[in-house]
């Protein structure tokens, strides 16, 4: 069968490579920006919220060990789902998420997961993740890949003075 992609935008790229990375069958898992108009933007374009970019991360996996489903799962967790205006500490529309579908069961699987999640009554608010046909995938400079791994302690501060870490915590932990 091969390797699919999923793309998902979820604030700053940085925290949304580590949660895919530990499961069987994710192949890979890149940060980059999607979604805008303009072509090959830089981290610094993005930035200015002037490109309708996101930052997002493009995942590449087995479908025969990891299903898009569970990928979805993971997603969901990795974000408050409820924010229209960004993620935590970073604000704008380069820090909004959304997820991207390369194909009508991926979208099927997005639009049913949302669903699922806005009946779970888990979030007080309505779930505010946009579900869009994928774009063109820019990877980011490589300072910016497995950015947790290059840079563990800054990646560790950050992802825990943004807001992120306490949230998932507070709302995901059973």
């Amino acid at each position: 069968m091969g390797t699919e992609k999923a793309t998902f935008a979820g604030g700053c790229f940085w925290c949304m490579v580590k949660p895919f990375h530990k499961y069987d069958g994710v192949e890979s898992v890149v940060s980059g920006y999607t979604g805008g108009h303009v072509p090959n933007p830089t981290y610094r374009q993005v930035c200015s919220e002037t490109t309708g970019h996101y930052e997002a991360v493009e995942i590449i996996f087995d479908p025969e060990v990891i299903s898009y489903g569970e990928l979805l799962d993971i997603f969901w967790r990795q974000i408050d789902p409820t924010d229209p205006g960004g993620q935590f500490y970073d604000r704008g529309d380069s820090y909004r998420t959304a997820i991207f579908y390369h194909d009508d069961e991926q979208k099927a699987a997005a639009e049913q997961s949302k669903e699922k999640l806005e009946a779970s009554g888990r979030f007080d608010g309505p779930i505010a993740v946009r579900i869009l046909p994928a774009k063109e995938f820019y990877p980011a400079e490589e300072e910016h890949q497995d950015y947790y791994m290059k840079n563990p302690a800054h990646y560790n501060r950050y992802f825990a003075g943004s807001g992120r870490k306490a949230f998932q915590e507070t709302m995901w932990e059973e």
